[in-house]
């Protein structure tokens, strides 16, 4: 179920947003451990496949960076590494994804993160006329068009989804 607007949180993500003039809109629901986008989407009646998911990765040397998929998707981490030109890239442990990204696992925003990462998207975010990525705190999503995620991080485009 989702909740009121009204009390829609100020968080480092939607200060950048605020600060660079990008439209948002703001989507609230009650956050479940491990719930994931398919618990976003049920609780906000929106399609998973435009939920964005920011996944903290690190490849073979450990440098940490940003994958934005399809909530509906997973990563092909084989795929990644060889798109990206790393030998290895693996999903970050929850408490070292936190420290890199300033934000708890389950509300990670890829905007104003704590470190400054490289940011790959799927390419196919930009077919779609909207999409909701997480705004910086467990249950809380932000509505943008993603043209605008892509003037804000230039990310790498990337095809590695499953």
């Amino acid at each position: 179920m989702s909740k009121t607007l009204a009390h829609a949180p100020e968080t480092r993500a939607t200060k950048l947003l605020k600060q660079h003039r990008i439209a948002y809109s703001t989507h609230l629901y009650d956050y479940v451990p491990h719930g994931g986008t398919h618990h976003s989407a049920q609780a906000l009646n929106l399609a998973e496949h435009a939920i964005i998911k920011t996944l903290i990765m690190e490849d073979e040397t450990g440098t940490p960076l940003i994958v934005l998929m399809h909530g509906d998707m997973k990563v092909s981490t084989k795929e990644l590494a060889r798109q990206i030109g790393c030998k290895r890239v693996e999903t970050c442990a929850p408490p070292l994804a936190n420290r890199h990204s300033g934000y708890l696992v389950g509300g990670t925003s890829p905007f104003a993160t704590q470190r400054r990462m490289r940011v790959f998207m799927e390419k196919t975010i930009l077919d779609l006329p909207l999409v909701y990525i997480n705004g910086g705190k467990r249950g809380f999503l932000v509505g943008l068009h993603p043209h605008d995620i892509a003037q804000l991080l230039q990310p790498t485009l990337i095809q590695a989804g499953l």
